[in-house]
Order: structure tokens, then C-alpha cells, then sequence
């Protein structure tokens, strides 16, 4: 899952340089929200230790 936003900031990398300037900031604008949410969903999540 963490994964899919890298991908999508490889994508936006591929796109600068094939001359594509909005698929490439729309790529990393939801590369962005994608990477907040997963640090949202983590930083947020407690563990369940026992001692």
C-alpha cells in the first residue's frame, strides 16, 4: 500500500520529462494526499503492547 505513491511520484517524474506539465502535477498532487493519508492512518493507529 505505501508503495502506490512512490509509484505515482515516478509517474509525475516520467511525465516532467516527456513535456506532460498537468499530468505531472496532477500525478503529484495525489501522490501528495496519498502519502498525508497513509502518514494520517499510521501516525495515528496505537499499539497493542503487552508486558
Amino acid at each position: 500500500m505505501m508503495v502506490l505513491p512512490f509509484v505515482g511520484f515516478a509517474g509525475s517524474l516520467v511525465a516532467v520529462l516527456g513535456g506532460r506539465r498537468g499530468v505531472a502535477l496532477g500525478l503529484w498532487l495525489v501522490s501528495l494526499i496519498g502519502t498525508l493519508v497513509l502518514f494520517g492512518a499510521h501516525a495515528t493507529s496505537t499499539l497493542q503492547l503487552d508486558f
